[in-house]
């Protein structure tokens, strides 16, 4: 028996990075997952890698229409999640700065993706969790929410630090109807969203090098918390950030 039998869970960004990690491995544990992404075609590749128990949905999470057709969608197939990883997000390297350099639609940009996006992803997570008997809902946050790591990133650490305050408000007006939402805080980890800072050798050394175990995140480093707050080993957990960022926020 493993851990997630039973669970069916939703993983926005599934396509590819830490939602494609956390997908993987929730399979392995045992449930089953639909892989949401705006990209429909690199989800429905992602799903057939992962095999039957995985299904794709095409997603845009800054679109309630969109957020709702994918939920309504799966709903009907059967798939109501009972799991949801709000995980797409947009890190828009040499547009987001501070801030009296910042542009306003690049601020908007990112608000409407990281923050709305988890707003909307959350909204219609929790409606569907009430008609199905509660669940399990946990978002991808960022050490820029909590302290000056992204000082150069003024929109992306906003919406971040409002998706932290989401998790813990929304923990709190559902934990009596048996919803948990716990927030997992990554350090620099790399996936596509980050090629800006992994493939310049000098960016790529300098954030390292703040991070006292001494090397970048995986992917897979987050997706162990991830089944842990997603399994019944988790059931007391709500209203929480979970760090998993090699000490970086510790110090």
């Amino acid at each position: 028996m493993t851990r997630l039998d039973g669970k069916t869970a939703l993983i926005t960004g599934g396509a590819l990075g830490i939602g494609l990690a956390v997908a993987q491995r929730f399979a392995r544990e045992g449930a089953r997952v639909i892989l949401a992404d705006r990209n429909g075609d690199g989800a429905a590749a992602a799903a057939a890698e992962i095999g039957e128990s995985a299904r794709a949905v095409t997603m845009d999470i800054s679109s309630e229409d969109a957020v709702t057709a994918a939920f309504d969608e799966v709903v009907a197939a059967g798939w109501a999640p009972d799991v949801v990883v709000a995980n797409a997000g947009v890190q828009l390297f040499g547009h987001d700065a501070k801030i009296a350099d910042l542009d306003l639609d690049v601020w908007q940009r990112t608000i409407d993706i990281n923050l709305t996006g988890t707003f909307l992803t959350v909204k219609h997570a929790v409606r569907t969790m009430l008609a199905h008997g509660g669940g399990s809902i946990i978002l991808t946050g960022s050490p820029t929410a909590v302290n000056g790591e992204g000082k150069d990133f003024t929109a992306y650490s906003a919406s971040k630090a409002g998706m932290h305050g989401l998790g813990r408000t929304v923990a709190a007006a559902y934990a009596d109807r048996g919803i948990r939402v716990n927030t997992v805080q990554p350090a620099y980890t790399e996936t596509p969203l980050v090629a800006a800072i992994s493939e310049d050798p000098a960016s790529r050394a300098a954030i390292v090098g703040r991070i006292p175990i001494g090397r970048a995140g995986t992917p897979d480093d987050v997706a162990g918390i991830m089944v842990y707050l997603a399994s019944d080993d988790g059931a007391f957990a709500t209203g929480a950030t979970f760090q998993v960022d090699g000490g970086m926020t510790s110090l």
